[in-house]
């Protein structure tokens, strides 16, 4: 595969460290659908984009394969992660996308933090520390790669998710 592409979404640079303003979370976007645990498509400045959240991993949920390539069964928990995603971000939820230093990956996708406007939910930490996501880091985007590895400690401590459900698979 090429080099990761880096670009400045139309959201701007991210600042550092990235935090949660003392007057909440403006929206820059809005969630249209959920593909699955770690993927949503969301409207942003009139455009549809593919949104890879960044620093975790859900487990892949079944697809039907075409006649160039092969479908593949469901992972343990990724029909799970996926539902817990929908009920964290239902469509038609603002969001605020924050990016890293890259700004996406090889597939097209934009590569973000994402943060339930309503209520200012880290959605990439609560899937994590939740038990529906393991920690994944690929640098440079890894501004938040401690608190995401620290969520899933706690969650795998606490038996939770696919810590307790995926044992031994």
């Amino acid at each position: 595969m090429g080099a990761l592409a880096a670009c400045t979404p139309p959201w701007g640079e991210r600042t550092t460290p990235l935090t949660v303003p003392d007057d909440g979370v403006v929206a820059n976007a809005t969630v249209e659908w959920v593909v699955d645990g770690d993927t949503i498509d969301v409207l942003v400045d009139g455009r549809d984009e593919r949104v890879r959240l960044i620093g975790i991993d859900t487990p892949e949920v079944a697809h039907e394969g075409t006649s160039e390539r092969p479908g593949n069964a469901a992972e343990c928990f990724g029909p799970e992660a996926s539902t817990f995603t929908t009920d964290l971000l239902p469509v038609g939820t603002p969001v605020r996308l924050e990016r890293d230093v890259v700004g996406r990956d090889d597939y097209g996708r934009l590569l973000a933090y994402v943060y339930r406007a309503s209520d200012a939910i880290f959605v990439n930490y609560e899937l994590a520390r939740q038990g529906y996501a393991e920690p994944l880091s690929i640098a440079p985007n890894v501004a938040f790669r401690d608190l995401i590895v620290d969520a899933a400690r706690l969650a795998e401590r606490d038996g939770a998710g696919l810590w307790a459900a995926c044992r031994g698979q």
